[in-house]
């Protein structure tokens, strides 16, 4: 009689930023070659992993949520694995621990080619697993850079949102340290990727439909590749390499940041015609001295001649911000002068969000956080007004013209509607 193999099951839940999207598909294709399908349904799943953000608050209390609600079902199941992984694993480690003893695996962002490893220590033991990098001041900064390491497996076309689009990673970690961002420490030192493997790995999504690609980095335009023979390369000369690559309609970069937005950069957006003439540059405040406390290395007036100089070096660029409301100390008139800033920028669109503080920032040691939790809400919803109407004129502006479009599939609303 031949006995019958189940194969097992895993689940995953991302939250955060484009790199946790990635990380969570080049993870989804690593446990598919060692046997793994998906379920869509934590109750069917064998492993359940969820790949975490530690920039905002919010985003770790729903992590610590949904660990708190898998406490029964784990103890129903003890033969199922829960795993944390990604950024929150990196920095909170023992606390999660603490909070959710039932989790089995801990494994930081620069340990998730260990995953299967990890897993396959946990089914023969029994016993909880970590992998994790070093902190920033756990050794000298190679020593530091090397427990950061680089995660390319092939890629799943089955698991990105869309066929037709993808994602590529052009560096890792970030050397910015704003006051008031973790990723520094949860990301580890800022490392660029050869180029070679970077137009490898778009020649194979290309091969597999892609039509769109993204690069992303922490500061995708910071992006140095030393080649150690004194030849250098730079995002303006990845962009032109995959611009020839067959297949790829469209090529954009994100998230740039404003003191590193070069001219040979913008040349290349100008010239080749599957870059995409759009940028994504936070500026994150409108007020020098806000500036400042956040470390973000430039000023109000530098933001607007790099505003000014992207939008004449290509013309009819889109661009896109951040930015922060309620940070420690903002005061009224602060605040004022950021609502200045979107009037007269522009922007397509903004990504505003309420100061959350971290701990483990320069700014969550340095700085109360002081701004009530009903101004920052009141601000956020008076700047996000500026942003929305600078938007609409935007739209409207396109009212009778012509554009090709990649069509990504049916929109959410639409889909609500028709559930209805």
């Amino acid at each position: 009689m031949i006995k019958k193999v189940m194969t097992k099951k895993f689940y995953i839940e991302t939250v955060g930023c484009q790199m946790n999207v990635l990380d969570s598909e080049l993870v989804v294709g690593s446990l598919r070659r060692i046997g793994y399908e998906i379920a869509y349904e934590i109750r069917d799943a064998d492993l359940i992993l969820f790949n975490t953000c530690s920039v905002r608050q919010h985003a770790e209390d729903k992590i610590y949520s949904a660990l708190g609600r898998l406490t029964g079902h784990k103890r129903r199941f003890p033969h199922k694995i829960v795993g944390v992984l990604g950024c929150m694993a990196q920095k909170d480690q023992e606390i999660i621990r603490r909070r959710a003893p039932h989790v089995d695996i801990i494994c930081g962002p620069g340990q998730l080619g260990e995953l299967p490893e990890l897993i396959a220590q946990v089914e023969a033991t029994g016993e909880h697993q970590m992998a994790v990098s070093l902190g920033r001041r756990e050794g000298s900064k190679p020593e530091v850079t090397h427990s950061f390491e680089s995660y390319d497996p092939l890629r799943e076309p089955s698991m990105r949102p869309n066929a037709f689009q993808a994602y590529v990673r052009t560096q890792f970690g970030c050397d910015k340290f704003c006051t008031y961002c973790i990723v520094p420490s949860v990301r580890g030192p800022e490392q660029s990727r050869p180029p070679e493997h970077i137009l490898a790995e778009v020649r194979q999504l290309a091969e597999q439909g892609c039509k769109e690609i993204t690069l992303v980095g922490q500061t995708v335009n910071s992006y140095r590749f030393e080649h150690g023979d004194g030849r250098t390369t730079r995002l303006s000369d990845v962009l032109g390499q995959i611009h020839d690559v067959p297949g790829i309609r469209r090529v954009k970069f994100i998230t740039n940041f404003p003191r590193d937005m070069s001219d040979d950069l913008l040349d290349a957006m100008r010239d080749l015609s599957h870059v995409s003439k759009y940028l994504h540059v936070p500026a994150q405040h409108g007020c020098n001295d806000v500036l400042k406390r956040m470390k973000r290395l430039y000023t109000v007036e530098f933001y607007r001649d790099m505003l000014a100089r992207s939008r004449e070096r290509v013309p009819g660029i889109a661009v896109s911000s951040d930015f922060i409301v309620g940070f420690c100390g903002e005061t009224d008139e602060e605040f004022a002068r950021c609502c200045d800033l979107v009037r007269e920028s522009t922007f397509k669109n903004s990504f505003i969000f309420k100061y959350s503080a971290r701990p483990g920032t320069k700014a969550d040691d340095l700085y109360p956080d002081d701004v009530l939790e009903e101004i920052k809400k009141r601000r956020n919803n008076d700047l996000l007004a500026i942003q929305n109407a600078e938007s609409l004129k935007d739209h409207r502006r396109l009212i009778g013209e012509t554009v090709e479009i990649l069509v990504e599939g049916p929109s959410k609303t639409a889909l609500k509607e028709g559930s209805k």
